[in-house]
């Protein structure tokens, strides 16, 4: 069960740096979006509402599961808590998210893995 710990933690650590790499590349985007659409004043208006509310939402969540996911490989009781709420969020994340979230909530709701953290 160790490997299988080991696997959520890293795989957790390797989404969470893709998520914030992603929400820094949003943030670029829709920035250089509101650039284009200076004569509109709606469009500025959505764009600037978009481009703080995403990047702030999912730079939040990936610095929650990079956290968790840390804390899971030195086998820290609340990285298991932190990494099945990021999970059950993942699997909204349609295909990737969802095999990633029900593989780590397999994982860490195990009695064996129960007793690795509870120690």
């Amino acid at each position: 069960m160790k490997k299988h710990i080991t696997l959520v933690g890293s795989i957790q650590i390797g989404f969470s740096v893709l998520g914030l790499m992603s929400a820094v590349a949003i943030l670029v985007a829709l920035t250089f979006a509101r650039g284009l659409t200076k004569d509109d004043d709606v469009a500025q208006m959505v764009l600037r509402f978009l481009s703080i509310s995403l990047p702030l939402m999912i730079g939040i969540i990936s610095t929650v599961g990079l956290v968790a996911g840390i804390g899971l490989l030195v086998y820290k009781p609340w990285a298991r808590y932190m990494v099945i709420i990021v999970s059950t969020l993942g699997c909204v994340n349609i295909p990737f998210g969802t095999v990633k979230g029900i593989y780590s909530i397999w994982v860490l709701l195990k009695d064996e893995s129960i007793e690795l953290f509870t120690k």
